[in-house]
């Protein structure tokens, strides 16, 4: 299952720029150049001859990884639609079952790490069915192609550098070392940047596996959740129910408030009980809008946004790891809400960034700077300000409202 370029690849920061220059876009005439050039430098960067002949002598160009790069569309999706399929019942029960299986590898990595069960179990979900859909591609070919591609070559040289290093430490082989197109590896999909350095060797016998080793995929996992920040002990995701006359505008990750004053504007908890009056900030996730299902993210909810910036993919993962820790389903909220097209999503885009938003590219995706820019407008023009997009906004900014 390919869902993204995982294990924080959305998050992670360009690197400098590297002495391999990148080619013309669907240009694969240089590529040999190129490869010559990438090979003396990971030579200077340490790595082995015979890992840099293992590996790279007589790997090609792969247009078809390009052509994926290019094409990724599943994060057009609304949250409904994304959760009723990730978070489906048959997901939640082999979850809750892997729970079980690994009782014993799982306590000792909360010890440990401080990370809970359920919480890696939905991400081992979502990122390859529980180890079942790794990918098969030639990881080496994929990164090399990439990292030689022009859109983002940077990032991919510092991923082929370290898969040769993942190499020459003898955790993999070139043969082994295989996933999905854009070159991510093991039962958590980590980028091999990621692999090299929040792999664990929990299973003892001198290699970090995190392909083959539940025990190493497991706690790697956990290891690189607490390099995000997680703290120990610490909610992330909670249901509430929302009054109707609540200040819309609060509704925002970036808005950190007590829950106490989440009591006094009238937020209760799923069930109808009351939230506790203390001092435990958290924000108001509504990834539907205001009709929709409401819910209180708390400070260890910024991972999943670290792990995957999707926020529906987050708010999906963090929606499983609570299932998975005896949550029920979320209320659905009221009626049908209507969701955007990708071809709306784009437009409402393009008119935010003429009004001197800066939402990024153009593509059809509601991430955070869409939603923020959409609670500016909505403030501005008096709509309900709860960062949800729809044809009424739509149409206000087009007639210059």
């Amino acid at each position: 299952m390919r869902v993204r370029l995982v294990a924080g690849l959305a998050a992670f920061l360009m690197m400098a720029a590297s002495g391999a220059s990148a080619a013309p876009c669907s240009n694969a005439a240089g590529f040999p150049a190129w490869l010559a050039n990438f090979k003396r430098e990971a030579a200077a960067d340490g790595i082995s001859a015979r890992t840099i002949a293992a590996a790279l002598d007589g790997v090609g160009y792969d247009g078809s990884v390009v052509k994926l790069d290019r094409g990724q569309g599943v994060f057009s999706q609304s949250f409904f639609q994304f959760s009723d399929r990730m978070v489906a019942k048959y997901r939640i029960d082999q979850g809750a079952a892997q729970i079980r299986k690994n009782r014993a590898v799982f306590d000792r990595i909360e010890q440990r790490f401080g990370v809970p069960a359920p919480v890696i179990v939905a991400f081992w979900g979502l990122e390859t069915d529980f180890g079942a859909n790794m990918g098969d591609k030639q990881t080496v070919r994929s990164v090399a192609t990439l990292a030689y591609d022009c859109r983002r070559p940077d990032m991919f040289r510092t991923q082929l550098v370290a898969a040769l290093k993942i190499i020459d430490r003898g955790d993999l082989t070139v043969q082994t070392m295989r996933g999905p197109w854009a070159g991510e590896l093991g039962q958590f999909q980590f980028l091999p940047d990621h692999y090299l350095n929040y792999g664990v060797d929990f299973d003892g016998d001198g290699r970090v596996d995190l392909l083959r080793s539940t025990p190493d995929a497991l706690a790697s996992a956990a290891n690189y959740i607490v390099s995000l920040g997680w703290k120990r002990g610490q909610p992330w995701l909670e249901e509430v129910r929302v009054p109707a006359n609540l200040p819309w505008e609060q509704a925002d990750l970036s808005i950190k408030v007590p829950r106490s004053q989440w009591a006094g504007w009238g937020v209760k908890r799923a069930g109808g009980g009351t939230l506790p009056a203390d001092g435990v900030t958290a924000s108001l996730l509504l990834p539907m809008g205001r009709n929709g299902p409401a819910f209180l993210a708390y400070p260890n909810f910024d991972i999943y946004t670290q792990w995957n910036q999707s926020l529906v993919y987050a708010t999906s993962a963090a929606y499983f790891a609570t299932r998975l820790n005896g949550a029920g389903a979320y209320a659905r909220g009221q009626g049908n809400i209507a969701v955007l097209s990708m071809a709306q999503v784009a437009e409402l885009q393009r008119l935010l960034n003429a009004r001197g938003h800066h939402v990024g590219g153009v593509d059809g995706k509601l991430g955070a700077a869409t939603r923020a820019a959409v609670r500016t407008e909505q403030q501005r023009l008096g709509l309900p300000a709860d960062s949800y997009p729809t044809a009424e906004l739509i149409a206000k900014l087009k007639t210059g409202g």
